[in-house]
């Protein structure tokens, strides 16, 4: 398989990763990208954002399952010579961080969740699926305002990056072939929080109170090592309603 696409930017220091979730891309951390060169924790190091395998540029997987894509990205930073990363994951991407960390966790030096996929069970697979096979603006309207706090309106640009997506040939098909990997029925597969828990990484957690895609009753029972970051009006889609905050706490996490 080709090496995965990434946008990169800085030279130095320990890279910070930046995975996206579900049916996304890179696109996706458009505004945390813009902010993160002003943290003076972050500045000045190398940052990388992935289009994780079956999304973006990235060419598909073998079985489409997140332990697959975390095995590939692990190959990706072999290939790219990168020893130690920090990882910063959103949705289905906070679960393969998880998930790489849980391989390899002496190539962590810290993890930063935004409404990770895996913590508890629950997940509106309805609305999953239903954005999986959405193809134009007329249908993906009404789901992609759910991926926000109800006080936010989607971002003009947030949805010029989702359509444009959505013009690859297959990317429906290969967006629900992923989804059906991680959701059993109504529910999703659950990863081992003790554990990660127990590796040792500085975690820190971000939930909106509005997801409601990933119920934030999940954040209520983490183990206690892991930071949690709760905020009121905020939806799932953390990194476009609260760029700031997100830029603030993987640089807390970093440093």
């Amino acid at each position: 398989m080709p090496g995965l696409f990434a946008v990169e930017m800085g030279k130095g220091g320990v890279a910070l990763v930046l995975l996206h979730g579900f049916a996304s891309s890179h696109d996706y951390w458009k505004p945390v990208m813009d902010r993160l060169p002003a943290n003076e924790h972050v500045g000045g190091r190398s940052i990388l954002a992935f289009d994780l395998p079956g999304h973006g540029r990235s060419s598909p997987t073998e079985t489409a399952r997140t332990a697959e894509m975390a095995d590939l990205l692990l190959e990706e930073f072999d290939r790219r010579g990168i020893a130690v990363v920090h990882l910063a994951g959103h949705s289905m991407g906070g679960a393969v961080a998880c998930l790489v960390a849980l391989k390899q966790p002496a190539r962590v030096a810290s993890l930063t969740l935004l409404a990770p996929g895996g913590f508890g069970p629950g997940i509106n697979a309805r609305l999953i699926r239903r954005y999986a096979v959405a193809q134009d603006e007329t249908s993906l309207t009404p789901l992609l305002a759910q991926f926000y706090g109800s006080a936010r309106a989607v971002p003009e640009e947030a949805m010029s990056a989702v359509l444009a997506d959505r013009a690859r040939p297959g990317a429906g098909e290969e967006y629900l072939r992923i989804a059906e990997t991680f959701l059993s029925g109504e529910d999703q597969g659950v990863l081992p929080l003790d554990t990660l828990a127990g590796l040792g990484i500085p975690i820190t957690v971000i939930w909106g109170e509005d997801d409601v895609v990933t119920p934030t009753t999940q954040a209520h029972r983490l183990p206690s090592a892991m930071q949690l970051h709760l905020y009121d009006g905020v939806g799932h889609s953390i990194g476009d309603e609260i760029p700031d905050e997100v830029v603030r706490l993987i640089g807390e996490n970093v440093r």
